[in-house]
């Protein structure tokens, strides 16, 4: 852990902790915000519902982050849900604390800063194959994306991410159908292999080729 994440850990550790399980919604669209998350352990989802009814996830956090942090600052109205991907432990601290300690602590708000641009990066990368792109590029962006942030290794060199296809569906914007047809595209390639417990990257580095070559 860095110096910056002890920081910010230690800041935290100060104030409630909390428990939610996974799929337990931590904060409804449109409500009042309770306080600034900070996630101990487990992931959480940040989604929109489209007027069809299909969930759109937007963001995923992990461990060390903590959020919604554009409704602390600029006090914007939030239109999101918030809910636990797996089983999470986070503290949560008032708005106002948690943006005294960015403007005391400029070390944190330039990690924070960091952070945001390389969320924007992915914004505008899933941009690209939503504008350039078809259903495969889209789903293939999905998986590395992924991969890229929560992808496990394993000892055979494969990567495992604990992501179902309907979860695919949610991060990509597509019909389970359509996912279900790419994956079976990429599971007869022997590039993906799918169980129960989540979805495994036989090469990472093939899945990159499939993707450039798709716009």
């Amino acid at each position: 852990m860095s110096d910056t994440s002890k920081k910010i850990a230690d800041f935290f550790t100060s104030y409630p902790l909390r428990t939610f399980d996974k799929r337990q919604l931590m904060v409804h669209a449109e409500d009042a915000l309770p306080g600034v998350f900070y996630i101990v352990e487990g992931r959480v989802s940040q989604y929109d519902i489209t007027t069809s009814g299909n969930e759109i996830v937007v963001n995923v956090f992990k461990a060390g982050a903590f959020f919604p942090m554009s409704w602390a600052i600029n006090n914007t109205p939030n239109h999101y849900f918030f809910e636990a991907s797996t089983n999470v432990v986070a503290h949560m601290a008032p708005a106002a604390d948690a943006v005294q300690f960015l403007k005391d602590n400029p070390d944190v708000t330039f990690d924070l800063l960091s952070r945001v641009y390389r969320g924007i990066d992915g914004v505008l990368q899933r941009m690209t194959h939503l504008m350039g792109g078809d259903a495969k590029s889209r789903l293939l962006f999905e998986l590395l994306n992924t991969v890229y942030r929560f992808g496990e290794k394993q000892k055979d060199g494969s990567t495992f991410i604990a992501l179902k296809e309907s979860d695919l569906g949610k991060h990509s914007g597509l019909a389970r159908e359509t996912v279900n047809r790419c994956m079976q595209n990429l599971k007869a390639a022997g590039v993906v292999n799918v169980t129960h417990s989540g979805i495994t990257i036989k090469d990472i580095g093939r899945l990159e080729a499939m993707l450039s070559s798709a716009l």
